[in-house]
């Protein structure tokens, strides 16, 4: 099994533990609402590239509606189960371009409230975790006054972002991820000014 087929198994595990209509890390949407994401992004090529393209992005909203609202809970989360069909793009691309997806939006569910802690990743979970973080920290951080340092507790820095004075953001590589993803619901701690800080949560985007 590749990392993101691990990945893809915990996350839909997850999920058929939980209620369709609760709460996740994403604004807006219940657990129904994400899968009906995951679904659209692998199986609607004509509504997929609303995700990224603002342009785009009201269709996008308004087909996820559409599955959410008409398909069955068990179907949604067996299309996400069964992975990407085999007329997507991301039946090859499932490899390097779902593990991050996967774990992110799995901790999207696993970290709403307080009762949560990280979970266990395995060496190889590490390391393909560790290539997204500085695509996303230089999406969400891409206007911060400040320069964005990304670092593991090891001393090794993963990605940098932003300009101006230093701020050094320190923690495991998912929980790196997570809030270089835009998540608040991160365990990472901060090195700099105080007010560099604040400057730089102000200014961060989230995906």
């Amino acid at each position: 099994m590749t990392v993101a087929q691990r990945e893809r198994a915990a996350l839909v595990a997850t999920f058929r533990d939980t209620a369709p209509d609760a709460p996740t890390l994403c604004e807006g949407w219940d657990v129904r609402d994400l899968t009906a994401h995951l679904v659209v992004r692998e199986r609607r090529l004509d509504a997929a590239p609303g995700i990224l393209v603002p342009a785009l992005a009201g269709y996008t909203e308004r087909v996820q509606g559409q599955v959410a609202a008409s398909t069955d809970w068990d179907v949604l989360l067996g299309q996400v189960a069964e992975g990407p069909p085999i007329y997507s793009p991301f039946k090859l691309l499932d490899p390097v371009a779902n593990p991050a997806e996967m774990f992110i939006h799995h901790e999207d569910v696993r970290r709403v409230g307080g009762d949560w802690e990280p979970r266990p990743l395995d060496d190889a979970t590490v390391s393909t975790l560790r290539r997204p973080v500085a695509m996303m920290a230089r999406m969400t951080l891409r206007k911060a006054p400040v320069k964005a340092v990304f670092r593991t507790p090891q001393g090794d820095t993963l990605a940098t972002a932003g300009k101006g004075p230093e701020v050094v953001i320190t923690g495991d590589v998912g929980e790196l991820l997570m809030y270089a993803a835009g998540r608040d619901q991160a365990w990472v701690s901060f090195d700099g000014d105080p007010d560099l800080i604040e400057r730089l949560k102000s200014a961060r985007g989230g995906l």
